[in-house]
């Protein structure tokens, strides 16, 4: 069995700005907005929501299939990610565009200003799974992350039309698309992932509301920031859980990747739902402590820790023999 995972590859930039974005906009003038920030730093890091969930899911000692699109340029992101336990034979490399960049500014707030060069993403649409799953065995799950839209749409659909179980992650891309597209993404789903405000641009742009989303999936874990997350699964009581406890937050970027690992890695152990979102959680705030989406780092009994100090002692007792491969 195998975790195939779909999505981006890029190489993030990210900057800190001391200030408020808010206090340089004017609400009358947002038509003409025209604006600077100074920033304090720039750190360089390797990004896309493909590997920094392949990253997570490393660190926990699972070895995940990364399925994207990168640029020749990807010869040493792809030594990182292989050093860290990723399979990135099944990378598409283009002979003509560079890999994405994801550049983010964040201030005080933890507000961001984002852009993205989609470069050799486009490529996406170019792969195939059945090859993938022929190499590496039947998938237990495929998740569909933000890539080329067509790509999102070529790997959802061959899910279907070949019985691979899929995980809905259109995240970055449900701005730009369309209703028809993202019913299209989302139909079907065994697990739809977003955060709240994702979660309502989903039904907003599909028509459809939280029921009628219940019904086309097989439940949607919704993350709420700070304030944890919460599970919906039709005919069953909500889950809701608070985030980890003692976080000194610093970045944000990659902590909603970094869940969906946790989330991801805990489900393969065969936990229940509230333990694969503790896990997710305490995997989020090694993230958010950190500059970049791989900076982080734990061994199994600091991990084990951070899960009981959060969640009790019976989550680590259950979740701390599925660690053993965390170097």
């Amino acid at each position: 069995m195998s975790l195939l995972i779909a999505g981006s590859i890029a190489t993030d930039h990210l900057m800190t700005f001391s200030g408020k974005f808010a206090d340089s906009l004017v609400v009358e003038q947002l038509d003409k907005l025209s604006v600077s920030f100074l920033v304090d730093d720039l750190e360089i890091r390797r990004g896309g929501v493909a590997p920094n969930m392949c990253f997570g899911l490393g660190q926990l000692g699972l070895r995940p299939v990364m399925v994207g699109a990168a640029g020749e340029d990807f010869a040493d992101y792809r030594s990182w990610l292989e050093r860290h336990g990723v399979d990135c034979d099944s990378v598409h490399i283009s002979e003509s565009r560079h890999t994405a960049r994801f550049v983010c500014t964040s201030d005080a707030t933890m507000a961001q200003f984002a852009s993205f060069y989609p470069g050799a993403m486009s490529e996406a649409r170019l792969i195939e799974l059945a090859p993938i799953v022929a190499r590496v065995g039947e998938p237990d799950y495929v998740l569909i992350g933000a890539d080329d839209p067509q790509g999102m749409l070529r790997h959802t659909d061959e899910c279907r039309q070949r019985g691979y179980p899929f995980i809905a992650d259109p995240s970055q891309q449900l701005a730009f698309g369309e209703g028809d597209l993202i019913r299209q993404l989302i139909d079907g789903a065994a697990i739809l992932f977003s955060n709240e405000y994702e979660s309502h641009m989903i039904e907003s742009k599909t028509g459809w509301s939280t029921e009628e989303i219940l019904d086309r999936v097989g439940f949607q874990v919704t993350t709420l920031g700070a304030d944890g997350v919460r599970i919906l699964q039709q005919g069953e009581e909500p889950i809701e859980l608070s985030a980890a406890k003692n976080v000194a937050a610093l970045e944000p970027t990659g902590v909603g990747d970094a869940f969906r690992a946790g989330f991801l890695g805990a489900l393969t152990w065969g936990v229940g739902l509230e333990r694969a979102a503790q896990v997710g959680c305490v995997l989020a705030a090694y993230v958010v402590e950190t500059v970049g989406t791989q900076e982080y780092s734990f061994t199994a009994a600091e991990f084990t820790a951070r899960v009981e100090e959060s969640y009790g002692a019976a989550a680590a007792a259950e979740i701390a023999p599925h660690l053993k491969a965390v170097s």
